[in-house]
């Protein structure tokens, strides 16, 4: 009994991934199986923190040093698309000097995932906003 059960499972979560895939397309889907930078940060240097239009709640933390982004990390309550776009939002910013965070864009992180399902486009504007807002902290810190 127990056997088939998982053999059960494992075909449930193989059919979920397939569709997640196909929805999604490959670098949602990678980025969704393999998450990174999540969880706050301690002693930030700035964060930034946006609720969207939809609800959805995203926090970005930075550490800067010299003026270049060090570290970057986020939390969000939202779905799998806010924690992908939050996380290629981090992904963009770390190693990059921070007049360069305003050229990450809700498009530039559109690009890096080839687009988003229609009613997930705004996760990726969200994202963009939140660390948008975390760089503003960040420069009023004197980061």
């Amino acid at each position: 009994m127990s056997n088939s059960l998982d053999e059960f499972a494992d075909r449930l979560q193989e059919e979920i991934n397939q569709e997640v895939m196909e929805t999604y397309g490959e670098q949602v889907y990678e980025r969704w199986r393999n998450p990174r930078f999540g969880g706050p940060m301690e002693n930030p240097t700035g964060r930034g923190r946006v609720t969207g239009s939809c609800g959805d709640t995203m926090e970005i933390f930075l550490r800067l040093e010299d003026g270049i982004v060090s570290d970057a990390s986020y939390t969000t309550d939202g779905c799998g698309s806010s924690a992908v776009c939050a996380l290629v939002a981090c992904e963009l910013a770390i190693k990059k000097e921070s007049e360069m965070l305003t050229e990450i864009t809700g498009e530039a992180i559109l690009g890096v995932l080839g687009g988003l399902p229609e009613d997930d486009v705004h996760c990726a504007f969200l994202a963009a906003e939140t660390l948008q807002s975390a760089l503003d902290a960040c420069m009023r810190q004197g980061g």
